[in-house]
């Protein structure tokens, strides 16, 4: 009896670690679940008591997961990209946001409010890196322009898995609506002898880069800073017609049982201190508009403080628009554009 008691005493000690409440997030794996980790699940956690656990894949793989576990879904919270972001809205994945409920938001930016459903989270630029002793002299590409100059011909790299980046710097130039980016293929087209290769993920650019090999890309902003972190002499342009921007967002996953929960965990990611060491840690932009940032971090190329600098700085895919053409870019692009190169 005496031995029961004790067991039960010791289960009753252990119940309360036992049976935690957690919070559910599904995100990217590698350093980006790590920047979720370590700023807005520590801030969450320190403010609710609630410990984050983590279910990690690719952007693709985790909405087919999430349509088919759409009864009983394995996530709290979802981080995708802001066009993939539709796809769970219009699909019915992503509860509509009670923005009463998420006082951080009444300072997010405009271009940071994606969906009824997904908000952003940071932002970053695809833009054109490039290393200044490989190229022609004086060419600092103060235009999207600059990268159909032949002098650039069998050097350039783009990503293979999204040619959105590129489709809508050719509309802009072509003086076209990207709706109707199929009549700028004629300037897709041109800029094709100037590739030498379309890489499958940052590693890869990060090696074409390094060995030289593709001294000019259309690349990750954040990809670049963490690249020169590790000494390679890589610049970033942001060409007159502005940079590509990109927002990683954040929704609630419909049918979870935690919904409170995710909402605090939402606010706690546009905390202030939270968005200034995401942006100090990864390079990007704060989606909310009181982040004081140190002048070195706020000077960089691609990370926007000011309304101006979010106005006139960016070049912005309709993102509705992006999700619904993402197959059908990819198709034209890889039978165009890189078959053959």
């Amino acid at each position: 009896m005496k031995r029961l008691l004790l067991t039960a005493a010791a289960i009753s000690l252990l119940s309360p670690a036992a049976f935690a409440e957690t919070l559910v997030v599904s995100s990217w794996g590698g350093s980006f679940r790590d920047l979720i980790d370590e700023t807005i699940a520590k801030k969450f956690t320190e403010e609710t008591g609630v410990d984050v656990e983590f279910i990690t894949g690719g952007t693709i793989d985790r909405l087919n997961q999430a349509k088919l576990s759409r009864d009983t879904p394995e996530s709290d919270v979802t981080f995708t990209t802001s066009h993939i972001g539709w796809l769970y809205h219009n699909d019915g994945l992503f509860e509509e946001l009670d923005m009463s409920k998420i006082p951080n938001a009444v300072n997010l930016v405009e271009q940071a409010k994606i969906s009824p459903s997904h908000i952003g989270a940071w932002a970053y630029v695809y833009t054109i890196g490039y290393l200044p002793d490989a190229v022609p002299e004086g060419m600092t590409f103060d235009s999207w322009e600059d990268l159909w100059s032949p002098e650039l011909e069998g050097m350039i790299a783009a990503p293979d898995f999204d040619p959105s980046h590129i489709i809508a710097v050719s509309s802009k130039l072509d003086g076209v609506d990207i709706e109707n980016w199929m009549d700028a293929t004629d300037k897709l087209l041109a800029l094709k002898p100037n590739f030498k290769a379309f890489y499958t993920n940052d590693a890869n650019s990060q090696q074409l880069l390094s060995t030289g090999e593709t001294p000019v890309q259309i690349m990750l902003s954040m990809n670049a800073y963490h690249m020169q972190s590790e000494g390679l002499n890589i610049k970033l342009a942001i060409p007159k017609e502005g940079a590509v921007l990109g927002v990683d967002t954040m929704g609630i996953t419909a049918g979870t049982d935690k919904q409170e929960l995710a909402y605090k965990f939402i606010n706690a990611a546009l905390d202030p201190e939270v968005q200034a060491k995401i942006a100090e840690i990864k390079k990007g932009s704060p989606v909310v508009s009181n982040v004081d940032l140190p002048e070195e971090l706020a000077d960089l190329p691609g990370i926007f403080t000011t309304p101006e600098q979010w106005e006139s700085q960016t070049l912005i895919i309709p993102h509705e628009l992006r999700a619904e053409k993402t197959a059908e870019w990819r198709q034209w692009f890889s039978e165009n554009m890189i078959s053959g190169n």
